[in-house]
């Protein structure tokens, strides 16, 4: 591996930015992705940064039940996120289609459509749990390189109750 190429992944590794989609949640998950934000959390200070646009992210970070109407939108946005990228399914919805298993809207679970390589277990899950997640993510693309993405499957821990 080259200098340059040593440079990106320590890069992906200490400075990951996320791209939020959501696929048709109740915002639950959505809140707490922008709380790990807020200074209570401040994932921020460890380099992890909210892009606006999927061509700027590293990784892309998606919510909710896969509805019919949003499978195309996140396969494009698959597609903006310029290679190599992680894609991490935030709560219970993304993952397994929770509670909405048998709804006629619903297009299966998010890796029937792109592959995920981290997920965040949780309905909604803990702002703590998801920079965990965060964290497992940049290390997936610190370690991919320039390479093509794996069929590994990382399933991040909720940690334990913290303390205020």
């Amino acid at each position: 591996m080259n200098l340059w190429n040593k440079l990106m992944c320590y890069s992906r590794r200490h400075s990951p930015w996320l791209f939020h989609m959501n696929s048709g949640s109740c915002n639950g998950c959505d809140i707490e992705l922008v709380a790990s934000l807020t200074p209570r959390y401040d994932a921020e200070q460890l380099g992890v940064r909210l892009e606006g646009s999927p061509r700027h992210a590293d990784i892309l970070c998606i919510t909710g039940p896969v509805t019919h109407n949003a499978v195309s939108a996140i396969k494009t946005v698959y597609d903006q996120v310029l290679g190599p990228k992680a894609v991490i399914a935030i709560g219970s919805c993304p993952a397994t289609t929770n509670v909405f298993i048998d709804s006629r809207t619903l297009d299966g679970p998010l890796n029937k459509h792109i592959p995920v390589d981290v997920y965040v277990p949780g309905c909604p899950p803990r702002p703590d749990a998801i920079i965990q997640g965060v964290a497992k993510a940049a290390e997936i693309l610190a370690a991919r390189g320039n390479n093509p993405p794996s069929t590994e499957i990382v399933i991040a821990e909720t940690p334990a109750e913290v303390q205020p």
